[in-house]
């Protein structure tokens, strides 16, 4: 199950990248050599742009690739490093837990006040990546940090 997440995942963040670019690419030749554009094609790369970052921090967490500082946990002894690390997940878990919560609350306010992104595409239709996102990067580390916590107990 896990296997189709992760495809569906990988195959939206390459779709909306190839598609940002072949986008941006279309709008540059159109403007340079045509003296038009497409007028929604602002819009919807600002769009793309958001998505391309959230399925892409989306899948550095699930690898455990995404950005950390840790100075600290290179001098400490193994125990205290392994419990740094259970408190920073715990940490990130709850932070972006927080965020998925409030990106809710933001896609409604963008639900009741009926704006438009681009063309006829609502506003909130294009930020539900935000409560999506978060939300799964706050179950990885939450997993990641109990698997750290059994892992450590061996």
């Amino acid at each position: 199950m896990t296997r189709v997440l992760h495809l569906i995942e990988d195959s939206a963040l390459v779709l909306a990248l190839v598609t940002m670019l072949v986008l941006a690419v279309l709008q540059i030749v159109l403007r340079d050599f045509f003296d038009q554009g497409l007028l929604w094609a602002e819009s919807f790369l600002r769009i793309l742009v958001l998505w391309v970052a959230m399925l892409g921090a989306m899948v550095a967490t699930r690898h455990r690739n995404h950005i950390s500082i840790d100075a600290l946990s290179r001098y400490l002894p193994q125990g205290p490093a392994r419990a740094a690390a259970l408190l920073t997940s715990l940490i990130s878990a709850a932070i972006c837990g927080a965020v998925a919560w409030f990106s809710v609350q933001f896609v409604q306010f963008e639900y009741v006040d009926h704006t438009i992104a681009f063309g006829h595409v609502p506003s909130w239709m294009c930020e539900t990546i935000l409560p999506l996102g978060f939300g799964v990067m706050s179950l990885r580390f939450f997993y990641h940090g109990i698997k750290d916590l059994i892992a450590g107990e061996r």
